[in-house]
């Protein structure tokens, strides 16, 4: 069994997030290819596509967003996410376990408790059934129909138990810094047909199609699902097996592309705030050093926008008032550091940035 290193993973994983060099396939595509990206801010989903799409705009995802293409709600691990529509309808159901998972904690206890899970669920159905509400006024009416219990609670448990999807004004480009107001609806009633559960062992493919080779902790990591042990053991016929350079093993598919040479030349990329290539494993090494780790997750669910210099994270990024600033986390030769700034001054038009700075 061929043993894999980091920069080996690194390299595989890069070429098959389109990152290696940027794919002339359509938006849809690539979200389809990746199977969601997370999209907790409106803008962050769109530069993780122009990184990934041979001269990608914002008006390409825009309309897909206004034509129910592409939906916004929770999936992954329980965050927003974006997903084409048919790839909702399918792993939305495979993923309730995690959201139920989430809305079954203290922080939604502490409201709910003692309430009827699924008369809680069908009273929020009711309410949005055939209209599209603002996150608010979901709330406003959830606290009449249970009075004495805080209304934003109930709908964020509501939220997460029940398909719901964002409007295209709450996903789509907006200005820096803001949050756009929250309107939800019904999954079924915005997409015009019901919920189609795909086998779990569609969504490991699927996985292992963008993010392998990879482990079972690796996927539970993305997915939020356990027990995926189970799953891949029964897969085992159809897999390719590696083990990394701590002796865990890895999966792949029989019809994945030939690994890259862990040597491949690869450019500097800019990764959005909360790119599932940070996220997508348990074991983070093959895109970022441990100490990095802790600069660009310092808590609070926070996952800062980052930039690769030969393939790994090299630094963080932030845009403020017109001017995009990057701060390396180690001095930059003068190769990178031309490099860094040519791929940053392309980034600066489709930010709406004029400027650029270090440090």
């Amino acid at each position: 069994m061929s043993v894999l290193s980091p920069r080996a993973l690194n390299r595989a994983l890069l070429q098959r997030q389109f990152l290696t060099e940027r794919t002339g396939r359509t938006a849809p595509e690539v979200i389809g290819h990746l199977v969601a990206m997370q999209a907790q801010e409106p803008n962050w989903p769109y530069v993780g596509l122009w990184s990934r799409i041979h001269g990608f705009t914002q008006a390409q995802l825009s309309v897909l967003l206004e034509e129910r293409a592409v939906v916004r709600s929770a999936l992954l691990r329980s965050t927003q996410h974006l997903a084409v529509a048919g790839d909702f309808r399918r792993f939305r159901p495979v993923l309730q376990p995690v959201l139920d998972r989430t809305a079954s904690t203290s922080y939604f206890r502490r409201v709910s408790g003692g309430l009827d899970t699924d008369a809680l669920t069908a009273a929020g159905a009711r309410i949005l059934a055939g209209r599209t509400l603002p996150r608010r006024e979901l709330a406003r009416l959830l606290a009449l129909r249970y009075p004495g219990r805080e209304g934003r609670i109930l709908a964020g448990e509501v939220e997460l138990r029940t398909p719901l999807v964002h409007t295209p004004e709450t996903a789509t480009w907006g200005r820096w810094g803001t949050r756009n107001a929250i309107a939800v609806t019904r999954a079924e009633d915005w997409l015009g047909a019901p919920m189609e559960p795909a086998p779990v062992r569609d969504l490991v493919r699927r996985y292992l199609a963008a993010y392998g080779p990879a482990g079972v902790m690796d996927m539970q990591a993305w997915s939020g699902l356990t027990r995926l042990r189970e799953v891949v053991d029964a897969m085992r016929g159809e897999l390719r097996r590696y083990r990394d350079a701590e002796g865990r093993e890895l999966f792949d598919l029989e019809s994945a592309p030939e690994l890259p040479d862990p040597e491949t030349p690869v450019p500097v990329r800019f990764l959005p705030a909360f790119d599932n290539l940070l996220l997508g494993h348990a074991d983070r090494t093959r895109v970022i050093g441990d100490a990095d780790r802790k600069r660009v997750m310092p808590g609070a669910a926070m996952v800062l926008p980052t930039f690769l210099v030969d393939g790994f994270v090299h630094g963080s990024w932030s845009v403020k008032d017109g001017t995009l600033r990057l701060v390396p986390f180690r001095p930059l030769g003068t190769a990178e550091t031309n490099a860094v700034t040519e791929e940053a001054e392309r980034l600066l038009p489709f930010l709406g940035a004029a400027k650029l700075a270090y440090g």
